[in-house]
């Protein structure tokens, strides 16, 4: 039974999510000589999502060799243990107090956690059907990539054999592969754009496994008794039905930010995260954040590579090596421009590695440029599309006195 008392404890650094960022801000902060890392994973095991992922290709920066999901993972958690992190698993923290006081349940019970600083990492969740407004029955065999990795590397299980695909994302690929490992045959993918999201040779791909791929299409509803049997989709104005005996919805990730969003932290809604500075640094001092908590989405490679950096960050922090400017800037969102990420940049105190990630909010052609109250301190020509990566150096930006909010837009 629970202890209906909660058990009170202490740490240095309380970091929130085992995936790849949190176990490498983990690993960066022992390396650092900080001690009483604690991590805080609600899975049964630490990892996060390449834990799911039976196929290539992982690792490849981190360890020099290309690696299946679930042996990345299994790396990351090792290497973090062997450096003396604490690592707490079915354990999930339920609220977060100024000043780094963090709440959890776990089957030992209730715990108040005292963390001079908390790092998040809770990372991302993919839009699952309730949320996309899709009609029709309500049949089983509808899931989400992660649910049918779970199904396919966790439990040994196939779901169903001819599934349609909706989506044209990195992840919709990563779909493909998990079906097809596990025996089944996908019959179709479905994108409402009239181009695939992964660049090219995504749709190439996609016809060489043997779907077929509807650009420019809507799925309408979804058909089944007991079971899914079909979906209708539409296309230009015309509908047609494709028989399948199950759907999976890729991508459209959301940053896990329940917590931030109930905490007293800053959130933005351009990213979906916390407001962070340039050393992932949020509203509250005692917290950072990093990881595709705070954007959707990256690579889990370049999550951890951002937890290793933002681990360094806190060290530096609880060293009294971070320091603080008297001048903090922010940034706005304008024409075209989806997010911005860190949202708040403190003038002066750039490290040559910051950059600026931006996104665009469609497909765009024209100039990207950066103001402060009329003046132009940066511009750059280019064509976009959303799920492209944009960085900007920090260093390439010159704010000028007295400027206390810089405008970031996108002009034809």
């Amino acid at each position: 039974m629970m202890d209906p008392q909660p058990r009170s404890s202490s740490c240095r650094v309380a970091i929130v999510g085992g995936g790849p960022a949190g176990l490498g801000a983990a690993l960066a902060l022992r390396q650092r000589g900080i001690d009483r890392v604690v991590v805080i994973e609600r899975e049964a095991e630490a990892g996060g999502i390449p834990r799911h992922c039976g196929h290539p290709v992982f690792g490849w920066r981190e360890f020099g060799r290309v690696l299946s999901g679930p042996v990345y993972a299994r790396r990351l958690r090792d290497a973090a243990l062997a450096a003396g992190v604490e690592i707490r698993t079915r354990s999930s923290v339920t609220q977060l107090h100024p000043g780094g006081g963090v709440e959890l349940a776990s089957p030992a019970g209730l715990e108040q956690l005292a963390a001079e600083r908390v790092i998040l990492a809770t990372g991302v969740r993919e839009t699952p059907r309730s949320a996309r407004l899709v009609g029709g029955d309500r049949p089983w065999g509808v899931l989400t990539t992660g649910a049918l990795q779970s199904f396919v590397y966790l439990e040994r299980l196939r779901p169903f054999r001819r599934p349609v695909i909706v989506g044209t994302e990195l992840v919709s690929f990563s779909a493909i592969l998990t079906a097809r490992a596990a025996g089944m045959r996908p019959v179709a993918m479905i994108e409402e754009n009239g181009h695939t999201t992964a660049r090219w040779p995504s749709a190439w791909m996609a016809r060489a496994f043997g779907l077929r791929l509807y650009l420019g299409t809507r799925l309408v509803d979804i058909r089944g008794n007991g079971r899914v049997e079909a979906v209708n989709v539409e296309t230009g104005g015309k509908t047609a039905t494709i028989d399948c005996d199950g759907v999976i919805f890729t991508g459209r990730f959301l940053p896990a930010a329940e917590l931030v969003r109930s905490s007293p932290l800053r959130w933005d809604s351009g990213s979906g995260g916390p407001v962070i500075d340039q050393f992932g640094r949020c509203s509250d001092p005692a917290y950072f954040a990093a990881g595709n908590l705070l954007r959707a989405v990256e690579t889990a490679g370049w999550c951890h590579r951002e937890g290793r950096r933002v681990g360094g960050f806190v060290a530096d922090d609880l060293q009294d090596r971070l320091p603080r400017s008297p001048r903090r800037i922010e940034l706005e969102r304008g024409p075209g421009i989806k997010l911005i990420v860190p949202q708040a940049i403190e003038v002066g105190l750039t490290d040559p590695s910051a950059m600026l990630q931006l996104r665009v909010d469609r497909d765009l052609s024209g100039r990207l440029t950066i103001d402060a109250g009329g003046q132009r301190l940066w511009e750059r020509r280019l064509a976009t599309r959303p799920e492209r990566r944009i960085l900007i150096p920090l260093q390439a930006l010159s704010i000028p006195p007295g400027v206390d909010r810089l405008q970031v837009g996108f002009t034809p």
